[in-house]
């Protein structure tokens, strides 16, 4: 199947986590230009944008930076990356914040705003803002697509995760109702929703016995990993999806 990708320029948000790096890679594999948008490990994304462009240098990878709490960075991300490359065909907002979880003996109603409102604004308003500064290019052009990813919790909950589920919920809602706006115009927004997968992250610093339980009620018997989630963005991100749009994809192994 031909995934339609070759030269198309792509940015990945969150570029440099589990999920992240394995979407940059399988974009890059394909052929497309990707700007890596990361926001403290300046020096590991540009090795990993190095490593993505190979030979070609910045002409097909170059590392970006962008800030979740900074409402003026997705504006500028975006230029950056059709300032180099004259247009900007597909978007992955990935970045995302991860609150403090709520600990057994602290009610919903004791956790103050300073504490939940950054986990909403961060995993919520920087997407939007992003979409926003993406999609005029997108209708100009007549092609685009946007993939927001969500998580598993915004779909099941979990204990002590309302905050981030609320926000997550959010990027569902946002697809369903901007693929009115956009479709006429060749653009298409889907949400994939990874379940518990197989990042460092959560490798190193989620007990065993979570994973455990996680894994003992996963279908499949195996948890995601993060290519996993990046074949799903890719084939929603390509040509080869001509009339997807507004969907939540659920990457979870049947969880």
């Amino acid at each position: 199947m031909d995934l339609g990708l070759e030269g198309r320029t792509v940015l990945v948000t969150g570029a440099t986590g589990g999920i992240g790096r394995a979407t940059a890679r399988a974009f890059a594999g394909q052929g497309a230009r990707v700007a890596v948008a990361y926001r403290h490990r300046r020096e590991t994304a540009e090795e990993f944008a190095a490593e993505l462009a190979g030979e070609a240098g910045e002409e097909r990878a170059f590392a970006v930076p962008y800030a979740l709490d900074d409402p003026a960075s997705p504006r500028w991300v975006v230029a950056a990356v059709e300032r180099r490359w004259g247009a900007l065909d597909i978007l992955v907002a990935n970045a995302w914040r991860w609150g403090p979880r709520r600990g057994p003996r602290e009610r919903f109603e004791d956790v103050r705003e300073e504490e939940w409102l950054p986990v909403v604004s961060d995993n919520l308003a920087p997407a939007i803002r992003t979409v926003q500064c993406a999609v005029a290019g997108m209708r100009e052009r007549g092609w685009g697509r946007i993939a927001l990813v969500s998580s598993h919790n915004a779909l099941t909950g979990a204990r002590g995760q309302e905050f981030y589920g609320a926000a997550k919920a959010g990027l569902h809602g946002l697809a369903r109702s901007l693929m009115w706006d956009l479709g006429g115009d060749g653009v298409l927004v889907n949400v994939v929703c990874p379940g518990l997968t197989t990042t460092d992250r959560v490798i190193v610093g989620l007990p065993g016995e979570v994973r455990e339980r996680e894994l003992a009620a996963t279908p499949t018997g195996r948890l995601s990993d993060p290519q996993d989630i990046a074949r799903a963005l890719l084939f929603l991100c390509s040509a080869a999806n001509g009339n997807i749009t507004g969907e939540v994809l659920t990457v979870s192994g049947g969880r």
